[in-house]
């Protein structure tokens, strides 16, 4: 077999005449135009239309790709778990595409000798992966409430583990149950880094106390990543995922992320002593650039990325880039509170179900002199002058430009409040700086 490093978690495996590309984000501009490539892409979707099959691991946006996806050929077939929650199914076939839902961990043969096994990541834990606003707030063991998978790709003699950015303990049962069912892992594809809006969204911390955190954050993404390396032990193993770059007026928070160079990962992972280096070997590869897993060789050696060079590109192309949602027209108060009374029942609905309850108060900056001041307790959804919340004992605040706001208001079909945590998009302020998960959750369904 033959793997192609295309962008973030996105690969393409070959084994004789068949290809299957893996989670293709290939079109910058992802979370409302916030995330890119760097480099950038130097080849576009349409040159995947040969491919066999589409795996797509879950739902976020560089993974689920719909910038990507809208320009590939509809005929191939999309290989996803087949979850409880049929958001994912849904939306790629509203893109135009055949969907197929393949039960956990059921081995299955695609084509040419050629084998499948799509796992569920069992749980959501937001302190793993750094998202505030986690996939759920109650577990069930490969149920509705996980959003994430991985697979293994084989062809009966050798073998692929793609984790793409499931952290391990979120996965871990199904890593148990891949250990015990492959007698051997010949390359292991293993995420090193995260998104999240963690420390870099967060005004609460000062610049030190961010680059102390975004230490922090890598350091806790490399330990994932050994916990895969030393319970696997695969031949070879490749960091990927989770590489993006901020655009716009938000590239200044590059430096707060956490997300660490392809090539720092590298020198990390080859000469930690937390991971058994003799019988494993580190590989990473540029974009394009292949490894051939019966030879154990790349196509070309790593061209280390010039770090000022791409300091310099952000400054003068990248941080001049408009969102999606810059194109729209601020919205007045009215538009806004017009919304209010049913986002507020949605919000409410789900505050009950999940029985969360709290007297912090979630607070939505909005354009005037007022801000939205929403009930974790039942009591409501009102108005607040700005002035006044800095009084108030306990509250947690999101700052989001209008624009994105009321699309966020108007429900999933124009914006997520998921995918604009993730892009950065929502500047967060809280008192005391407590996590409380439900309410996090809760903020998913404040849409009319």
């Amino acid at each position: 077999m033959k793997l192609t490093y295309l962008k973030s978690a996105g690969v393409l495996i070959e084994n004789n005449s068949t290809k299957i590309l893996c989670d293709p984000w290939l079109v910058d501009g992802e979370y409302y135009g916030s995330w890119v490539h760097y480099p950038p892409p130097d080849f576009v979707p349409e040159d995947f239309n040969d491919v066999d099959y589409i795996y797509i691991s879950h739902i976020h946006l560089d993974h689920f790709s719909p910038k990507t996806l809208s320009r590939i050929k509809k005929n191939i077939p999309v290989l996803i778990l087949n979850y409880t929650s049929k958001f994912l199914k849904k939306n790629l076939e509203i893109l135009g595409f055949n969907v197929q839902e393949l039960d956990h961990n059921q081995r299955i043969e695609l084509n040419d000798g050629l084998y499948i096994n799509i796992l569920a990541a069992d749980y959501c834990d937001p302190s793993l992966c750094y998202k505030q606003m986690g996939c759920a707030v109650v577990e069930e063991k490969f149920g509705a409430t996980h959003i994430d998978s991985m697979c293994v790709i084989d062809n009966g003699k050798q073998t692929i583990v793609n984790t793409n950015d499931c952290p391990f303990d979120i996965a871990k049962f199904s890593c148990f149950d891949i250990e015990k069912q492959y007698s051997k892992i010949d390359l292991l594809l293993v995420g090193y880094a995260g998104a999240g809006p963690y420390p870099q969204c967060f005004e609460i911390l000062s610049d030190s106390q961010k680059l102390l955190e975004a230490e922090k954050k890598k350091m806790d993404f490399y330990h994932q990543a050994e916990s895969y390396i030393n319970l696997l032990k695969p031949k070879y193993y490749m960091p990927f995922a989770g590489r993006y770059t901020l655009a716009g007026h938000l590239a200044d928070l590059n430096k707060f992320r956490g997300v660490p160079e392809l090539e720092e990962a590298y020198t990390y992972f080859t000469t930690t002593d937390k991971i058994e280096q003799n019988n494993q070997k580190c590989i990473i590869l540029n974009s394009q650039e292949h490894f051939n897993i019966d030879d154990g060789k790349p196509s070309k050696e790593y061209v280390i990325i010039d770090v000022n060079k791409k300091l310099e590109y952000i400054k003068e192309k990248l941080s001049k880039l408009k969102y999606d949602y810059e194109n729209y027209n601020y919205p007045d108060i009215d538009e806004i509170l017009e919304l209010l009374p049913n986002c507020y029942y949605r919000f409410e609905k789900m505050r009950q179900e999940i029985n969360f309850s709290s007297d912090t108060k979630l607070i939505l900056d909005a354009p005037g002199k007022n801000a939205i001041c929403i009930s974790c307790n039942g009591k409501g959804v009102s108005t607040l002058l700005k002035t006044k919340i800095c009084e108030l004992e306990r509250y947690v605040m999101f700052t989001v430009d209008p624009r994105l706001l009321i699309r966020l208001l108007r429900g999933p079909k124009f914006a997520h409040w998921n995918n604009a945590e993730i892009g950065s998009h929502i500047i967060f302020q809280r008192k005391p700086n407590e996590f409380e998960r439900g309410l996090y959750y809760c903020i998913c369904f404040f849409h009319s």
